[in-house]
């Protein structure tokens, strides 16, 4: 089992930056991958990001390349997401998760049934 932690949420004026952060416990060395995910109100949740455990490879959806770095700290079972030029749009819950699934491609890690460790969510609200 993995137990995740997600913090750093906050309000915050369009432009403004925030980093979250999402501390690991337990069978963290199970984990194949950790990813960024976020739901906005009546709508689907929606993948931001995600880091391999082994390379360190990083993945991005489109609308947050350029403004958000994700990044892990081995020694703290801690990942991040810098989030910098923040838009109204980026309003959201954000959760962070954890997959102990091996797939050969990237695609299947920007899905939420590659992860099976959720953190509890932190709202994240940006107004314009």
């Amino acid at each position: 089992q993995v137990q995740l932690v997600d913090t750093g949420g906050g309000l915050v004026q369009a432009g403004g930056s925030l980093r979250l952060s999402c501390a690991a416990s337990g069978r963290t060395f199970s984990s194949s991958a950790m990813a960024w995910f976020r739901q906005a109100p009546g709508k689907e949740r929606e993948f931001v990001s995600a880091i391999m455990w082994s390379g360190g490879s990083t993945y991005y959806v489109d609308s947050v390349k350029g403004r958000f770095t994700i990044s892990r700290d081995n020694a703290k079972n801690t990942m991040y997401l810098q989030m910098n030029s923040l838009k109204p749009e980026d309003t959201a819950v954000y959760y962070c998760a954890a997959s102990s699934r091996i797939s050969g491609g990237a695609y299947f890690y920007t899905k939420p049934y590659a992860y099976n460790y959720w953190g509890q969510g932190t709202q994240v609200t940006v107004s314009s």
